[in-house]
């Protein structure tokens, strides 16, 4: 909805200055405070000047735009001059006319939230636009009747009130400045005052504060530098142990092999308790870094199943992995999060003497997060001592503890590490009967914001760092719902997405990194998002704006466009649609896709380890059936292929490919750990497949033969 206010047409140099009067009375009227008034009258008084000292006259139109808050008011400047000869080097800052420093129009820009021009031959014009403020009413028909009225009744042009108005916003702005200048005066001489007391002070804090600092300093290095020196003698002893009870050297007695059951298990443990203290110093000293990145739990059991096999010595228990197949994968730092269950399972695993542990995850109930919960037939924690197991060397006292001895670490630095993941640990327990420890991850990582009071630990003791070979983009104001499905939408592709619950979230993550383009949920109720928009593509010197793609009502198409959106949308996009749009704003590099087809997943875990450095986006399937359908699906630019697998071997995978015109030039690199023979390696070569030995893999230069791989294959890595 557009609703005119009268304007003002430039004929007489005189009108200069009606149109300033006109344009600070409608802002007036519309609710801007003086500063904005002021800010409002000069852009329009520059533009009208502008228009009648270069073409000679024009015309001032005003309009409210928009039937929601916030509304805008519209200020457009029309001339039939001959146009801007040089608007670019005008806009610049660059030019200088000879009437004048030749910035009214660079200047106009900055004091409104947009400014559009539109040159010709035929003439210019000059569209400024400013967002109404925060809790003005909405100017409907009605309102804009008496707006008008008010303003028809002030019409009649007084040099000397129109003097007097501009001389009184001049007095304003000077007592302004002189109420500021007094102000900071009488700061500095309290601050005078005070400075002598507090510069002593200060030094005292700073020398206790430098005091403390190094004490935590030695601490964090003697923890450190502890912990890698005990790994050495401790790897020495385990495997020394284990040369012996495998009997290398010749027989063991009875007493000897549980001697030396003894001095391993004893050197085990203080591993372990050397890699806990490890971790919580790197906790404390702030250098956890969290790499989001897509995560599926299906795999992370499967990984865990067969990490864990080994713990699982008594049996009268049983270690069980429900399916999670149907779960959508998280975007988070797996390693991290494969950290905190292990903790729970090694747990759960000594202190349950006979039943099931069972390792399951679910979403929760507003499908936001998944809970990854551990459930054991265990000796159970009693309700008062549950809060104390996350101290740091806590120990429930219990004649099995007596028994199985652990560190004291392993919660309290798990309930850390899920903080910092921006998820939650809870226990449920009963004594004699079992415990539950459950680990809640939100399904989309957001990067901690900083100045965020909620959970300062977080703010503190993270660092985040977004994925190097994807291109960040920031959804704003999206509910959890939305931020899933973008997050579904971009999976495996070039794009990562960062979550900002807010504006104001989201200001504050714009400090600290640059994403290549923002999608933006206009709410009505947030009219902070609007004021983003304008943030977002107001003019700065320093930097090109940031592309926007608007999430709107039909009705704000035009007010999102108007102020500088790129792209506006109504309904959440297609994948596709999605991806063009991405790809048209975000621009920069095209990253190559790479698909890894291999049942093992050391061998998986290896290759993304290789490509880790280069700019390509893997993705990967665990068997040849799903790596035909994934490399359909996606149509990757190079694929790793295993030669063995139980479904499907990688030449079965290679003539379904070859026969499937989707499909049939993609490059293929076949991996085994098999030595093939002359005959073999020629039969290959005469397809064109390419051959990587998995024996590399344990050598240095395995990396460097994957990035030749990928030039052969046409990849610039």
């Amino acid at each position: 909805m557009s609703i005119p206010l009268p304007g003002v047409a430039i004929e007489q140099e005189r009108d200069v200055v009606v149109g300033r009067q006109r344009a600070r009375r409608l802002a007036e009227l519309l609710g801007f405070d003086a500063r904005e008034q002021t800010r409002i009258a000069t852009a329009v008084s520059e533009i009208a000047r502008n228009a009648y000292a270069y073409a000679g006259g024009g015309r001032i139109e005003f309009e409210v735009v928009g039937d929601s808050r916030p509304q805008l008011f519209v200020v457009r400047v029309a001339d039939g001059g001959k146009g801007i000869r040089d608007l670019q080097a005008v806009m610049s800052g660059e030019f200088r006319s000879r009437t004048g420093m030749g910035l009214g129009m660079i200047g106009s820009k900055r004091l409104m939230d947009a400014f559009d021009v539109e040159t010709s031959e035929r003439g210019t014009i000059i569209t400024m636009r400013k967002l109404l403020p925060r809790g003005v009413p909405l100017v409907t028909l009605a309102t804009a009747k008496l707006i008008i009225e008010a303003v028809l009744r002030d019409s009649a042009f007084d040099p000397f009130t129109a003097l007097r108005q501009q001389n009184a916003e001049l007095m304003r702005t000077l007592e302004d400045v002189r109420r500021r200048q007094e102000e900071l005066q009488r700061l500095n001489a309290e601050m005078e005052d005070t400075n002598r007391g507090v510069v002593a002070l200060y030094a005292e804090l700073d020398e206790r504060a430098d005091h403390l600092r190094r004490a935590d300093d030695l601490k964090t290095r003697f923890l450190s530098n502890m912990s890698h020196e005990f790994r050495t003698p401790l790897n020495s002893i385990m495997a020394l142990s284990r040369i012996l009870l495998d009997r290398m050297d010749g027989p063991l007695t009875d007493e000897q092999e549980r001697q030396l059951g003894f001095i391993r298990k004893a050197a085990e443990d203080l591993s372990e308790l050397v890699n806990d203290l490890l971790d919580l110093a790197k906790v404390e000293a702030g250098k956890i870094v969290i790499r989001p990145a897509d995560c599926s739990v299906e795999k992370l059991f499967g990984a865990l199943r067969g990490m864990l096999r080994p713990l699982l010595v008594n049996p009268a228990v049983t270690l069980i992995f429900e399916e999670a197949a149907d779960l959508p994968a998280i975007s988070t730092d797996e390693a991290k999060v494969s950290q905190i269950v292990r903790n729970f399972i090694s747990n759960a695993l000594k202190f349950t003497e006979k039943g099931e542990v069972r390792v399951s995850a679910r979403l929760t109930p507003d499908a936001a997060a998944v809970a990854i919960a551990v459930a054991d037939t265990g000796i159970g924690i009693a309700r008062a001592d549950q809060d104390g197991i996350f101290e740091e060397f806590a120990q429930v006292e219990h004649q099995m503890q007596r028994r199985v001895k652990g560190t004291g670490l392993g919660l309290p630095l798990a309930r850390r590490l899920a903080h910092l993941l921006g998820g939650r640990i809870t226990v449920e327990s009963e004594l004699g009967v079992g415990s539950t420890f459950t680990l809640v991850l939100p399904l989309v990582f957001s990067p901690p914001a900083e100045g965020v009071p909620a959970d300062p630990a977080r703010q503190q003791l993270v660092e985040w760092e977004p994925d190097p070979a994807r291109i960040a983009v920031l959804v704003v104001g999206a509910t959890r719902r939305d931020a899933i499905s973008y997050q579904e939408l971009l999976r495996g592709s070039l794009f990562q997405v960062l979550a900002a619950r807010s504006a104001v979230e989201a200001t504050r993550l714009l400090a600290r990194l640059r994403p290549r383009a923002v999608v933006l949920h206009l709410d009505l109720e947030d009219e902070a998002a609007w004021e983003l928009l304008a943030d977002l593509r107001r003019a700065d010197d320093a930097t090109e704006p940031i592309p926007v793609l608007a999430m709107v009502r039909e009705d704000d198409r035009d007010k999102a466009l108007a102020l500088g959106a790129d792209e506006c949308l109504t309904v959440l996009p297609g994948r596709d649609e999605l991806l063009e749009i991405l790809r048209r704003l975000g621009g920069g590099p095209t990253a190559r896709r790479v698909l890894v087809i291999d049942d093992d997943a050391v061998g998986r875990y290896l290759m993304k380890t290789f490509l880790r450095d280069t700019s390509c986006v893997v993705s990967e399937a665990t068997g040849g059936r799903e790596g035909v359908e994934a490399a359909r699906r996606e149509r990757p630019d190079l694929i790793f292929c295993d030669l063995y697998m139980p479904d499907m071997g990688g030449l079965e995978v290679l003539s379904e490919l070859r026969a499937d015109p989707v499909t049939h030039d993609i490059p293929v690199v076949l991996n085994t750990a098999k030595s093939l023979t002359a005959e073999e390696r020629t039969d290959l070569e005469s397809r064109g497949v390419a051959v990587l030995l998995k024996d590399r893999f344990s050598r240095g230069d395995a990396a460097a033969e994957v990035r030749r791989l990928l030039v052969q294959s046409g990849i610039d890595a």
